[in-house]
């Protein structure tokens, strides 16, 4: 069964969740807490085999809040997913989290076949995005795009290097920092292709150091 640990300060909602997840079938709660440093705390002391596979964090928490404890999480347990349950969506929210390291970003109002479905994704190590929030990245990235040409730096740096538009949507996020599981969680592809794009980048750039490129592309 699959272990999932929940961290939010709404109490009726863990219940919910809980009985939720302890019904499916599949899912064993393995703790909860009420905000991120409880979390971090509980998570401290289990043993290897009792760490959670799943944890579901809510953004808004007291004492610490979700995106520090993503990014804790993260650094400290990688092989942890983690999936935001929420009902923030604004742009620096998503961004902070996915870059922190969630696998997935799911609104509270979702229901509970969501809420069950982007558990099972995140086991299988897929991303799984909102509806909601996946509409708010994509205007993110096209606005990002905008600011991008009017700056215009990338311009030359393309420039005879016969890059496709997603090819250049993966540069910039390089440039910007991010790993190719964060960059898998924004355009809401595998880490597979992610791999399989910057094989095709590197080759077009004749650079095979990623902290080279990501140098190239900030300019």
């Amino acid at each position: 069964m699959a272990k999932v640990f929940m961290a939010d300060d709404e109490p009726l909602l863990m219940e919910s969740l809980e009985i939720i997840l302890t019904y499916s079938g599949g899912h064993l709660i393995s703790g909860t807490s009420g905000n991120g440093v409880e979390a971090l705390e509980k998570l401290s002391l289990m043993n290897e085999e009792d760490l959670p596979d799943v944890m579901l964090a809510d953004l808004n928490m007291p004492q610490m809040g979700g995106i520090e404890l993503i990014r804790e999480v993260h650094e400290r347990y990688p092989k942890i997913k983690i999936v935001v349950l929420t009902t923030f969506y604004d742009e620096k929210n998503i961004s902070q989290a996915i870059a922190g390291g969630a696998t997935g970003y799911i609104l509270k109002d979702s229901g509970k076949e969501a809420i069950l479905d982007a558990i099972d994704r995140a086991l299988k190590g897929q991303s799984v995005l909102d509806g909601k929030v996946m509409e708010k990245i994509t205007k993110m990235m096209a606005g990002a795009a905008d600011e991008e040409n009017k700056r215009s730096p990338s311009g030359d740096i393309f420039e005879g290097k016969d890059l496709t538009d997603r090819e250049k949507e993966i540069c910039r996020l390089i440039a910007e920092g991010c790993t190719n599981s964060q960059i898998a969680s924004i355009l809401f592809i595998s880490e597979g292709t992610v791999k399989n794009y910057m094989s095709s980048i590197y080759d077009k750039f004749d650079i095979h150091d990623r902290a080279k490129l990501a140098l190239m592309l900030k300019g």
